[in-house]
């Protein structure tokens, strides 16, 4: 069943009530299909010693399926919309915050109109489903670097109800050993003025769920909140640090 469809009208349309075990569970995103090694859940962070863990989420929604195949930098793939370029610091929590290097990055986010590739997928709304399964846009994979950075080429990511605004992140050791599942979540006053003001973005409008209303966010955004400079016209910024427990 899909993402937006479950979450907002599968029980109603059952006739089942909603308990509050289930009810929980839908906090955090649920993987849909995934040939990665999942971290565990957990929207709070952690601490060791001085530094903090980023909040830990799940893979889903449609993580990428072979992240390997897809080493690069530039993720636009053809895509339209504002252009983002995405600089994630990854620091080991185990090590004093030192630079995290040589750990393998995959990102992944939607589409100005909130569509993923390489899925069958359905954004809300008016929009229709599309066939994306042979397509593999805005999904990318890098190495830190001696300063723990990876950066990307992207644009910025639209939004689909009933989530605000994101990018997902997995990070591995040079191995292949899973060390965080994440997300990162993008100032609200940003997303306003490029969904109001830019196109295809302007279609959509503004988002429904706010980063505090989110299923994810609500209880995690003080560590996954990212800065975000620039303009629409220029094209924007984003920048985060991510503590991992490595």
């Amino acid at each position: 069943m899909e993402r937006k469809k479950f979450l907002t009208g599968g029980l109603a349309a059952l006739g089942l009530a909603v308990v509050a075990p289930f009810a929980n569970s839908c906090k955090k995103e649920s993987t849909k299909t995934s040939t990665t090694t999942s971290s565990s859940s957990s929207s709070s962070s952690s601490s060791s010693g001085s530094c903090t863990v980023t909040s830990s989420e799940t893979a889903g929604p449609y993580p990428t399926i072979t992240p390997s195949g897809y080493v690069r930098s530039n993720i636009v793939d053809g895509q339209s919309g504002v252009p983002l370029t995405i600089k994630l610091t990854f620091t080991n929590t185990n090590n004093s915050c030192a630079a995290l290097t040589g750990a393998l990055v995959d990102i992944w986010h939607c589409t100005a109109l909130g569509y993923y590739s390489e899925y069958i997928d359905t954004p809300g709304g008016s929009y229709a489903s599309v066939d994306y399964t042979a397509s593999h846009f805005l999904r990318g994979r890098q190495t830190t670097d001696s300063n723990g950075l990876v950066t990307f080429t992207s644009i910025f990511p639209g939004w689909y109800s009933p989530r605000a605004p994101h990018i997902h992140v997995h990070v591995y050791n040079s191995a292949g050993t899973s060390l965080l599942i994440t997300q990162i979540a993008l100032p609200t006053d940003v997303c306003n003025t490029v969904y109001t003001t830019a196109s295809p973005y302007s279609a959509r409008g503004e988002q429904d769920t706010a980063n505090t209303a989110d299923m994810v966010f609500s209880d995690s955004l003080a560590n996954e909140l990212s800065t975000v400079t620039g303009s629409v016209s220029a094209g924007y910024v984003l920048t985060i640090n991510i503590g991992v427990p490595a």
